[in-house]
Order: C-alpha cells, then structure tokens, then sequence
C-alpha cells in the first residue's frame, strides 16, 4: 500500500601561517567578498549586493561555526559593526555596506593528530568523504579532546602532506556537518576553505540530498509516509530534543519502507530539514523508534530478541541508524556526485538474521 500523508580552485596558506584572501570567482553564488580570512583577528565583509537579511543571519552564513544565539550576544555586546557604527542583530544589509566582527578570543589549543583508522570512500584534492564508524565523536568537545575523526584527520593529513579547511574553530578544521557519535555512515569534510565554503553554502541551501537507512522497531503503517513535526529542546532533559508544537523549528522527513521484518522493519529516511537528531525524534514521534536508541524509545537488541533460540548476547547496543547516501554537487569541477557508505557489520548482521527468521 502506497499512500501519503502528513504526521502532523584550492588556496595555500600565507607564508605568515595566515589564511590568505579567497578569490571570489564570477560564477560563485555569494553577494559579498570576505575582506579578512583570519578566524583568530577582527573580521571585515563588504557587500556587493542589497541583501534581504538580517545581519545576525547573514553572519551565521558567514561564521558557520558560530550558532546564531553567540552571533547575537556578540552583537549585543555591541561588538559588530556596520559602517563604523554599532549594529543590532535585526539589521538590513545593503550594498556598499562594510561590516566589521570583533572576534573573540580563541582556544590557544588546537586538536592534534592521532593514528585513528579512517575508512575513506573518496578522496582529492578538496574534500574527503568517510564513512565513520561507530562511537566515533566527530570533533573534540566537551571534555573528549582526544580520539575523535579530527584527531585521525590530521593524522591523515600528516601522512598525505595534505590539509584541512580553517574553519572558525581550531577545534573543527574541515568540519562541514556532523554525525552522533553512535551513527555510522557518510561525512564530507574539506581540505580548502573554497571547498568549505562551497559544500557548506550547499548544506545550507539544502540542495544536498541526504539518505539513511535505520532499523526501526515495529511495521509502519505506510509504505512511505511524510513526517511533519517541529523538533525544539526536550524539557526534563536538556541533552535530547524532543517533538515541540509550541517553539520547535519547522521539520520534515519522508520515510519509506524498504523490508518488512516479523517485529522489526527497514526504512530509508531523506530529511528535508536538519535539526539536531531529527531523524530519531521523528521515528520515536510515530511509534517506531529507531532500534538501539535508547534515547528515544528504542532499546538494546539481543540475539533473543530476534530468535527466542539464541541467546541474549547483545546484537545491537547503538542506534540502528546509517548515512548511506550524498547528492551533492563537486565544489571545484561542478559535477554531480554520488557517494555511499557500506553498512557497518553489526548492522549487515542485524538484517542478515531479521530475514532468516522471516522467511
């Protein structure tokens, strides 16, 4: 049964250790030339174009790794200016206009290079696509500044005498977007900063198009389904997000089943938006939550949770939940690409047995 409906060019570095100027080609789809390329000093922008945005969203285009609440209080604190003049966060950019960011101080520290094995789907000489692994943070936060995808990035890096984009924090050289530590699949991390800015400008556009597969407990009723449910913080815990009608942000995911199990079944999911663990809180909203989250409804998997004569070593003891596939569109050749990401062993094994025993 098929059915809709709705639930609800690569540039060196400076020989100072300074990121030089990017040029800004004539077919780049920006309205302004970024003036200064160090994170670590003020930055300047000058626009060419009347813009029809709002200065604090116009700078987190700009500073990608600044969320928007750090770009308002910086200009709050009346450290951004527009013309020589102290700006608030709601105002209109126009042509002509120079914008000048007092930067805060920087982390003195940076990640450091680690001999982390990287499985590596394509490589060149502007960006890397990996396909992670399980219980690997993507970059250093919150007291786990070791062991993560950057650290075996730079290594990597080191080995191939290559480089990673500067980003804005030292922390996430390369870093485009992300994945929970527990899901696996594909990630896109840039070696220059056109690619950055490039691929980032993609994501931000939402012309990328992003496929996962998850194991989700439970027959959906459909066959393929849109789900539209603004996802904000959750209340009683601070660390999830959670299905919020009242200030979540607009979310929409369209799933479609791919394998029907006896208690189990095989989605592909394509967000249309890209909250944070949107995919998750989605399948939790609609009564298949993704098996393994426990987080969000799911539970652990043991062998005897699948067959009743095996015994209950766990099976799956993370989220079911992979980036299989990236559309997008190659940020120096233009060419669209298509990257996949094989499944992980314990997720290829998983369904290996859900299909012995549904026969």
């Amino acid at each position: 049964m098929h059915r809709k409906r709705r639930h609800g060019q690569a540039v060196p570095p400076a020989t100072d250790g300074r990121s030089i100027p990017l040029p800004v080609p004539a077919d780049a789809p920006l309205s302004e030339v970024e003036l200064s390329q160090d994170e670590s000093a003020d930055r300047e922008f000058h626009i060419t174009h009347d813009l029809i945005k709002r200065l604090d969203l116009y700078l987190k285009d700009r500073l990608p790794h600044h969320s928007r609440a750090s770009l308002q209080k910086l200009i709050k604190a009346g450290k951004v200016q527009v013309n020589g003049r102290v700006a608030r966060a709601n105002t209109v950019l126009r042509a002509g206009d120079t914008v000048c960011v007092q930067m805060p101080n920087v982390a003195t520290h940076e990640a450091l290079p680690e001999p982390i094995p990287l499985s590596i789907i394509y490589e060149d000489d502007h960006f890397i696509a990996i396909n992670k692994q399980r219980g690997l943070l993507v970059h250093p936060a919150r007291g786990n500044w070791t062991g993560t995808m950057i650290n075996a990035l730079l290594y990597h890096a080191q080995l191939t005498a290559s480089t990673l984009s500067t980003g804005s924090d030292p922390w996430r050289p390369g870093i485009i977007h992300r994945l929970d530590r527990d899901t696996t699949g594909i990630i896109l991390v840039a070696k220059t900063d056109e690619a950055h800015w490039r691929l980032a400008g993609q994501f931000e556009r939402r012309t990328i198009r992003k496929t996962y597969v998850a194991i989700v407990h439970g027959r959906p009723a459909f066959d393929s389904d849109l789900i539209d449910a603004p996802i904000g913080p959750n209340l009683q815990n601070r660390e999830k997000m959670a299905v919020r009608k009242d200030i979540g942000r607009p979310a929409q995911t369209i799933y479609t089943v791919v394998e029907r199990f006896k208690d189990f079944s095989l989605v592909e999911l394509s967000p249309r938006t890209g909250r944070t663990h949107q995919l998750r809180v989605h399948m939790a909203y609609i009564g298949h939550p993704i098996a393994g989250d426990v987080d969000y409804g799911g539970r652990i998997i043991r062998l005897s949770d699948v067959d009743p004569c095996k015994t209950p070593a766990p099976l799956l003891e993370r989220q079911a939940l992979h980036a299989l596939r990236l559309q997008f569109i190659h940020p120096a050749q233009y060419h669209r690409m298509v990257l996949e990401a094989p499944f992980p062993e314990d997720f290829r094994d998983f369904i290996t047995l859900l299909r012995s025993i549904s026969r």
